[in-house]
Order: structure tokens, then sequence, then C-alpha cells
């Protein structure tokens, strides 16, 4: 019997290269997999499953995980206002990673022998894919055919054309990668230091000019509604959030970082709903926390955006601190108030139940409720004394 190995499977060159390399090469039985987290069509499900039989694999199975995806992942991230680098809302590898915890499951789950992804050896997503298969099937085999074997797409091509698919494997300029929480763009520029993307090398072009100002409500921190739209799952506020902003050309930008492999990588993307929600949310954080509050979820929100980043999703100590970002968000209640221009985005001010801003205890800058001259005299002399000695001792 051939041994049953799980590939991740996305109808792209690389693993279909795979299939074919495993079942007619290494005389393995293949299972593909493609998870859905939030960035194909029905038509484009379907069109990737004909391929998949088309190519050889015995079974294929297509794993809907959107919710999960939100629910696990999405949504602590707007908690924690991560922003890789104050710039991306790790659209990508928050992707991968779960995609990949979702395949090293399916193969637990039909008990395969090993399990294969098309990565190169080039990029973040190997690390990934591995880590996720080494911890959910630690006895699995792991397989990774294009970082092996380091092939070019040349190569790929023509192996392919030997076992008559022929099919045409056209080289775009830029690669794209469509997902729930942004698309990627990669292209010439983004392997440079200087250039930036040119205006057609974005995915979403932009038709709308008119300024438009619209109302976010979150619940708890979760999108729940857009004007006078609600929505019982935040999936469905971020998809229509994403249509109205991205025909504004908002939410783009070229993120700069370091990969997991230790080197400098450049990608471009087009987030417009991740960039709005992550904004509006911490602007309604700063009116309803605590000093205190905010610095910790400052400190800890970055540290989990990293261990996202590189792969340690599924370290204990993320849970923990999923723990503690969920607990902030009992009075991240309110509405947001956004103006969508062309290119740019502006949150205009909030409204709230839970305004620390109350003008009950005072207005800043013009005159306090709550304590007295002499009180700030007081405390302005305490608050001092230990810099006041140093300051004389030092002298």
């Amino acid at each position: 019997m051939s041994q049953k190995v799980v590939l991740a499977f996305s109808g792209g060159l690389d693993t279909s290269f795979c299939v074919k390399y495993l079942t007619e090469d290494r005389g393995l039985e293949v299972h593909s997999v493609l998870v859905d987290t939030g960035g194909f069509s029905d038509a484009e499900l379907k069109a990737i499953e004909e391929r998949a039989y088309s190519l050889g694999v015995k079974s294929h199975a297509t794993v809907s995980k959107t919710d999960e995806y939100y629910q696990q992942c999405l949504k602590f991230l707007v908690f924690g206002n991560v922003l890789k680098n104050n710039t991306y809302p790790l659209s990508v590898s928050a992707e991968r990673f779960f995609q990949a915890i979702a395949a090293g499951e399916y193969a637990r789950e039909i008990g395969a022998s090993a399990i294969a992804h098309g990565s190169t050896g080039a990029g973040n997503d190997q690390v990934r894919f591995d880590m996720a298969f080494r911890i959910l099937a630690p006895d699995a085999e792991i397989i990774t055919p294009i970082r092996d074997l380091r092939l070019s797409r040349e190569a790929e091509i023509e192996y392919l054309k030997s076992k008559g698919v022929d099919q045409e494997w056209h080289k775009a300029a830029y690669s794209i990668n469509k997902g729930l929480w942004g698309t990627s763009v990669g292209g010439k520029e983004t392997l440079t230091s200087d250039q930036y993307l040119p205006e057609s090398a974005w995915p979403t072009q932009v038709t709308e000019t008119t300024p438009k100002t619209i109302t976010l409500h979150f619940e708890h921190g979760e999108l729940k509604g857009i004007d006078a739209e609600r929505f019982d799952n935040p999936v469905g506020a971020i998809q229509k959030l994403t249509e109205l902003a991205g025909p504004y050309g908002i939410g783009r930008d070229i993120h700069v970082g370091d990969t997991i492999i230790g080197i400098k990588g450049r990608v471009g993307f087009e987030a417009p709903a991740p960039l709005i929600i992550i904004k509006a949310h911490h602007t309604l954080e700063k009116h309803v926390l605590t000093k205190h509050q905010l610095t910790w979820k400052d400190q800890l929100g970055n540290f989990y955006g990293t261990m996202l980043h590189e792969g340690q999703f599924l370290d204990p100590v993320m849970r923990n601190i999923e723990t503690f970002l969920a607990d902030t968000q009992a009075h991240v209640t309110g509405k947001v108030h956004v103006q969508l221009d062309p290119y740019r985005f502006t949150v205009l001010g909030i409204e709230s139940a839970y305004d620390l801003m109350s003008s009950k205890f005072g207005s800043y800058g013009e005159m306090n409720n709550a304590w007295t001259g002499e009180d700030v005299r007081g405390f302005s002399k305490v608050a001092s004394n230990q810099v006041m000695i140093y300051e004389r001792i030092k002298g």
C-alpha cells in the first residue's frame, strides 16, 4: 500500500508540481487539502478541486475555516491593535499559519503518515508550515519538493509538460495573495529598497473620489455594524468595509520587515478594512481605557503580533495574552465616525457610554471639578520629591 500524504494545495504552479512529483515519481497516495480562510470565491474553489483531481490526487478536500480564523486569530489582532513595524496588519502571516494548522489537523484526522507543502526555501511560509506540522503531527514526515530540489519556475513548468500537463502557466508581473485580512502584492519594485509600486499594480483600482463619512459600531472590541447595517458575524462587517473603502485606494502601503530566516523582506499590500478597523478601534480604546491598560496592551499586542508572524501561534503564552486582551475589551463599545477620501481615511471622533473624557470631571486645559489647586500643588511636590533629592545630591 502506498504511503498516504496530505498536500496543502492551492492549485498554483508549485503545488501542481508537487502532486505529479509525489504521485508519479515517488509513488505516494496524495490527498490534497485547500484551507479557505476567506480568500476564495465558490467558482475558484470548484476550479481548484477540478485541477487537483485532473493532476491525479486520490482525494481533495476544501476545509472552510473563515469563521474560526476570525474567532481564534483576527479578533485578537484587532484587540491588540497589531500592526507589524507600525505598518502591516499581518495579512498573509496570520492567514498562512492558520492554514498550516488546519492542514496539519486534517492530516491527523485522515491518518496520513506524511504531510507536504510547496513552499520554497526563500521565505517565511516554509517555517510556518514546518512548525505547524511538527507540532500537530510530530510523527508525520514533512515533504517539501520545491525546497529540497531547489527548482526554478522554468524547471517546474518543463517537468509538468513532460508529464502531459501543458497548461499555460502565465507569470504575472505581480504576485497577488488575496485574503480576508488584506491582499499582498509582490513585484520587481518590492525587490528593491527605493521603488514604490505603480498604480496599475494594485488589485483594487480607485473608482470612488467623493468623500464619504461612515459610522463603525463596536461591541466589546468587535466590529458589529457599519452605519445602519448590523452584523452578527464580524466577518461580514470586514467584507463590507473592504467593499466600501477599497475603491478609494485606502489601505495601500509597503511593509519592510525581518523574515523568520533572518533576512529583510519588502512587500506591498492593500488592507482597507484592517487598517481602518485597527485605527478606529485604537481611537475608541484611548477614550475608554486607562493609561496603564493602554501601556500594557501596546507591549503585549506587539509581542503577540511578532510571535504570530514568526510561527509561534501555538505557544501557550499566546492563549495567556489572548485572555488579557479579551478582558480589556469589556468597555470598548461605541461608535467611531470615519471619513473616507481617495487614498486616505480620517477618524473623526467617537461616541461611547464609557468615554472617560466626560465633561462632568473637567475639561482639559480649561477647568476641573474633581480637585483644587492646592491638591495639585501637593501632588506635584510629592511626585517630584525623589528626583529633587537626586539632583541635589548629584550637584
